[in-house]
């Protein structure tokens, strides 16, 4: 099967989005993990940019063992001199030059003409492989540069000795189909194409850096540029963890694998994250959050019963520990009873029933259900006593300059009851009402609450303490609305005092 070069250009590219500048040890830091991940080049930075790319550069070809090591320049001699200073001591090492072709760069940008941009690059890649064997040369701007010349110019730089042609859509611009024609006619119009390898270099500006990567493989390219989360200048670059698991993934239409060890691409981007500070958005294919993670009840029941239902990649190997089945209020019956069996609660039918329904009443108040909150759902549910009273509307009204006010209604055994009453906030308020609707004789001794889990959604618990005579009972009750789980404390409390009185 045909291999693919993964030329990583996290360091060089990547921090160049605002903001991801890395000081030297971090990019020793990151090179060494790019190692492990079997990455195939390592573009270290960009030499003559400053003191802190070239040490960097240096220190990575001196302590890095494995993959080549490049540095950028542009078809200058001081660049590719500097370049040189900096690769001199790596065992493998890369110049990679590059000179605009497009009209527009050279008309706004560099303001010469076609035949002096030729005459550049032929120049400067000839002086690159003066110093180092292997030398990579990219026509900046290719996608908009005419097809004719662009096949002109490398056809040149093969002859002159660039071992590896790069084409890059410099500004996103390409479509899929475009840019696998563009390879296609290079292919067959570069009379020397057989000695060089085609890579590519894709930005995300519309989106498709990916997708024209993945084209171009299709068509031909033999090494993709790429960073590590799609980091990079605007909107970034082709997402190294998307190319790689594509082409894994679908081998069967691509023809193509890569030599990367795919169980370390977790660990390679929470690097990246770490060091730049960029968070990966949630539903980032691969390596966001949600990648794995499954609410609908349809999936979660699939993936129970059988992974490759609905996951094409195992989260084991890019490094995941599991699948993520996050209950919500999606999720099915199958998901939530497997999830109280990883809990270790076993529920006849019937409890278990009445705990999925409490399980969809509480998923439609959150957004996501954590162990936590299964943990107090059945807790809550186990610990009840049998229902005198059970809870069936309230409704609160409180304010600045407003007495609050409580309306409850209770089912007290097969009647309906609902009182009204003022209190000093809204707790006191429904607590008179349900004292008076129970008429219970009982005080309260304490009054607790805490919070389950975090967030603006977080079910909150209440746990009371009633005394009536001799007997003193907890009550617990839990809910998103704190008011709401007050009420159900209460009345917990006062239906085992019921269950006592009985006994």
């Amino acid at each position: 099967m045909r291999q693919v070069r993964i030329f990583d250009t996290t360091l060089r590219d990547g921090e160049q989005s605002p903001g991801a500048s890395m000081n030297v040890e971090e990019k020793v830091q990151l090179a060494k993990q790019l190692t492990r991940l079997g990455v195939d080049i390592i573009e270290a930075g960009f030499a003559i940019s400053s003191q802190g790319d070239f040490d960097a550069i240096k220190r990575i070809g001196d302590e890095v063992n494995g993959p080549v090591v490049a540095s950028l320049a542009r078809c200058r001699e001081p660049d590719i001199k500097k370049a040189f200073e900096a690769l001199r001591d790596a065992p493998k090492k890369r110049i990679h030059t590059f000179h605009s072709t497009s009209d527009i760069h050279l008309k706004y940008q560099y303001r010469i003409d076609r035949e002096e941009a030729l005459k550049r690059s032929v120049e400067m890649v000839r002086y690159a492989r003066s110093l180092v064997e292997d030398v990579e040369f990219s026509p900046m701007d290719a996608t908009r540069t005419d097809p004719a010349y662009l096949a002109q110019v490398v056809e040149a730089v093969i002859d002159a000795g660039a071992s590896t042609v790069n084409i890059p859509d410099t500004v996103g611009y390409a479509i899929p189909a475009e840019f696998a024609e563009l390879i296609g006619y290079l292919t067959k119009n570069v009379k020397n194409m057989d000695r060089a390898v085609i890579s590519v270099h894709c930005h995300n500006d519309l989106g498709l850096a990916v997708a024209n990567s993945l084209a171009a493989v299709a068509a031909g390219a033999g090494q993709v540029e790429c960073t590590i989360n799609g980091i990079g200048e605007r909107a970034g670059n082709s997402s190294l963890e998307e190319i790689v698991m594509a082409l894994r993934t679908r081998r069967d239409f691509f023809q193509a694998d890569t030599n990367i060890n795919t169980e370390e691409i977790i660990r390679t981007s929470r690097l990246v994250t770490k060091i730049t500070g960029i968070s990966v958005q949630p539903n980032k294919a691969i390596v966001g959050a949600n990648a794995f993670a499954h609410e609908s009840g349809i999936h979660q029941d699939g993936l129970l019963k059988e992974k490759t239902t609905y996951e094409i990649i195992r989260p084991e190997s890019i490094g995941l520990h599991s699948t993520k089945l996050v209950l919500g209020k999606h999720s099915g019956r199958h998901a939530f009873k497997t999830r109280l069996k990883e809990l270790g609660h076993e529920l006849t039918p019937e409890e278990f029933e009445v705990a999925f329904d409490r399980f969809k009443h509480l998923a439609d108040q959150k957004k996501e259900i954590y162990e936590e909150d299964i943990e107090t759902l059945i807790s809550e549910q186990m610990a009840k006593a049998p229902e005198v009273y059970s809870l069936v509307d309230m409704s609160i009204a409180s304010g600045i300059g407003q007495a609050p006010t409580a309306t409850v209604k209770l089912k007290v055994n097969d009647d309906l009851v609902d009182r009204m009453s003022r209190g000093d906030g809204p707790v006191d308020a429904t607590y008179k009402a349900i004292a008076e609707i129970t008429k219970t004789k009982s005080t309260l001794k304490r009054f607790e609450v805490k919070s389950i889990t975090g967030g603006m959604d977080a079910l909150g618990e209440v746990s009371v303490v009633v005394e009536e005579g001799d007997r003193t009972v907890r009550g617990h009750g839990a809910d998103t609305d704190i008011i709401i789980a007050a009420a159900k404390a209460y009345i917990n409390a006062l239906n085992k005092l019921a269950q006592k009185k009985k006994s």
